[in-house]
C-alpha cells in the first residue's frame, strides 16, 4: 500500500475513533487534514468496514460510522507488522458452554445418529431459535429503502459486490484457496488462476451460477422442493463423482469428517425428512428465523450426497432477497467457528453456538452492504431506465463484433426504434460510453460470455 494512501486511510479511522457517538461522511469531510473527493472518501470508508476497522449503523443521511474498539490493532492499519490477532466471534454465555462441549477431542464425544425429534418439536411461528430482541436487531440492521419494492430489488443494486463475496466466502468456508482477488478475476473473466486445483474453480463458477438463479429469478424462487434441489444441482455441477447424483436427494450414506455424527441412510426416510422440513420452513413468517432454520436442518439432515452447506448457505439467504433485506454473505466468518457451530447441531442438537456465528455474520454483512451502498451511490434514473436496453445494445455490439464505424449507426438506429425521442441522444452517448469502457474487468455485467468479448475486443482495437 502506498504510503500516501495508507497515511490517508489511517487518519479517516482516527477521525471516527475520536468520535464515539460515530459519524456521518459530511462531519467526517470536515475534519479530513486532506484533500479528497467525497466518493473516493466513501470508498475508502467501505474499504474499512470491510476489513472490520469500522461498522456502520443508519441508512441514506442517517448513516453514521462507528470504530470497531476490539480490533483496534487490526492487521490492516498497519500492513508492515509480521503479527496478526486471531479473531474469534463473541459468544454468548450459552454459546461459550456449547463450545466447551464441542471442544472435547473426538475420541471423548459420543456417536450419535440423526434425531427426528429435533425437527419434529419445532413449530413454525411458536418455537423461535431466535429470540424477538435478536430478529429486532437483524430487522433494523437489515432493511432498507427497497422495502416493498419487487423481489431482488435490494440484491440487484449491489449484485457485483454481493457475487464476488458470497462466492469467495461460502467457498473458502469449504477449504477453497482461491483468493479473493482471483475469485473476483475468475467470475470477470473466467479466467482461472495459475497452479490452482480446477475444482476450486469450479466451485466458484457455480456459487456464481446458484447466485444468478436466486436473484435473478426472485419472484418466482421460494422455500419449495424445486428449488432447494434446483440450488444443488447448479452448486454441485461438474463436482460429484456421479453426475446423477446432481439435484437429486442421496441414496447412499455420507460420512462427516472430524465428527460422531451418523446422518440417516434410509432413502425414504431422507425424502419424508427432507419434505418435511421444507413444509415447516415455508410456514415461518419470518424471514430471519426461516434462514436460520433452513441452514440448521439442511446441514443436519445432508440430504444430498455432498454440497450439503453450500446448499443451505445459500438456500438461507432465499427469504431475504426475496424480502429486499440485506443478504448474508459470511463475510469474514472465521472456518472454525462455522464449523465448530454445525458439529453442535449435528452432535448435540444445540443451535446456541451456530445462532452466536448466524447473528454475528448478518451484522457484517449488513454493515458492508450499507457501506456499499453509500459508496454507490443515488442510482442514475435514467439508467435504471433504460437499464434493459442499454445492455441489450451493449451485448448486440459484443456479440456481432461491431467496429466504431458499424456500432455507431448500429446505436443510433436501436435507439430510435425503441427509445422515447426525447431520450434518444442521452441514450447513444450513454452506451456509446458503455461499449468505449469495455474491458476485461468489466463486461461480465452485461452477460458477455469471454470469448465473445475477447474476439470483438481484437477487432475493436
Amino acid at each position: 500500500m502506498p504510503s500516501k494512501l495508507k497515511k490517508e486511510i489511517e487518519s479517516l479511522a482516527e477521525i471516527v475513533r475520536c468520535h464515539p457517538d460515530g459519524i456521518s461522511t459530511e462531519e467526517l469531510l470536515q475534519f479530513m487534514d486532506f484533500v479528497a473527493p467525497k466518493r473516493t472518501v466513501q470508498y475508502r470508508l467501505s474499504a474499512l468496514v470491510k476489513s472490520g476497522i469500522l461498522r456502520v449503523e443508519g441508512a441514506g443521511r442517517s448513516t453514521r460510522y462507528h470504530f470497531n474498539q476490539v480490533i483496534e490493532n487490526k492487521l490492516i492499519l498497519r500492513p508492515s507488522e509480521s503479527t496478526e490477532t486471531t479473531f474469534m466471534i463473541p459468544l454468548s454465555l450459552d454459546g461459550k458452554e456449547v463450545r466447551k462441549q464441542i471442544s472435547v477431542p473426538i475420541q471423548l464425544r459420543q456417536h450419535v445418529s440423526y434425531h427426528i425429534e429435533f425437527l419434529d418439536s419445532y413449530e413454525p411461528n411458536k418455537t423461535s431459535y431466535l429470540s424477538q430482541s435478536i430478529i429486532e436487531k437483524l430487522f433494523k440492521l437489515g432493511v432498507g429503502a427497497e422495502k416493498g419494492r419487487p423481489a431482488g430489488t435490494y440484491a440487484r443494486k449491489i449484485y457485483q459486490r454481493l457475487l464476488i463475496d458470497l462466492s469467495w466466502n461460502s467457498s473458502r468456508l469449504e477449504g477453497n484457496t482461491y483468493s479473493l482477488l482471483e475469485t473476483e478475476r475468475l467470475l470477470a473473466t473466467g479466467e482461472e488462476a495459475s497452479g490452482k486445483n480446477q475444482m476450486d474453480a469450479q466451485m466458484i463458477l457455480n456459487h456464481k451460477a446458484a447466485i444468478e438463479f436466486i436473484v435473478e429469478m426472485a419472484e418466482e424462487v421460494d422455500i419449495n422442493r424445486y428449488t432447494i434441489l434446483n440450488i444443488h444441482g447448479l452448486l454441485s455441477h461438474d463436482l460429484l463423482m456421479d453426475p446423477r447424483a446432481c439435484g437429486r436427494l442421496r441414496t447412499i450414506p455420507v460420512k462427516i469428517g472430524k465428527s460422531v455424527y451418523y446422518p440417516i441412510e434410509v432413502p425414504q426416510l431422507i425424502e419424508q425428512y427432507f419434505q418435511l422440513i421444507i413444509q415447516k420452513a415455508t410456514a415461518i413468517q419470518n424471514p430471519f428465523e426461516q434462514s436460520f432454520f433452513l441452514m440448521v436442518h439442511l446441514s443436519y439432515l445432508q440430504p444430498f450426497q455432498d454440497v450439503n452447506k453450500r446448499v443451505s448457505r445459500l438456500a438461507g439467504n432465499i427469504p431475504f432477497i426475496r424480502e429486499n433485506l440485506s443478504p448474508l454473505s459470511f463475510v469474514d466468518v472465521p472456518e472454525s467457528d462455522y464449523i465448530q457451530g454445525l458439529l453442535a447441531i449435528y452432535e448435540l442438537n444445540r443451535i446456541e453456538l451456530f445462532r452466536d456465528v448466524f447473528v454475528w455474520a448478518y451484522e457484517r454483512s449488513a454493515s458492508l452492504y450499507l457501506a456499499t451502498l453509500e459508496a454507490i451511490g443515488k442510482p442514475d434514473p435514467f439508467r435504471t431506465l433504460y437499464r434493459n436496453f442499454i445492455q441489450q445494445a451493449v451485448c448486440t455490439v459484443v456479440q456481432n463484433k461491431m467496429d466504431k464505424l458499424t456500432s455507431a449507426q448500429f446505436i443510433s438506429s436501436f435507439a430510435k426504434e425503441n427509445i422515447s425521442s426525447k431520450d434518444v441522444n442521452r441514450f447513444i452517448e450513454i452506451v456509446e460510453i458503455e461499449v468505449s469502457s469495455l474491458h476485461e474487468g468489466n463486461f461480465a455485467r452485461f452477460k458477455i460470455r469471454p470469448s465473445e468479448f475477447f474476439e470483438w475486443q481484437r477487432l475493436w482495437k
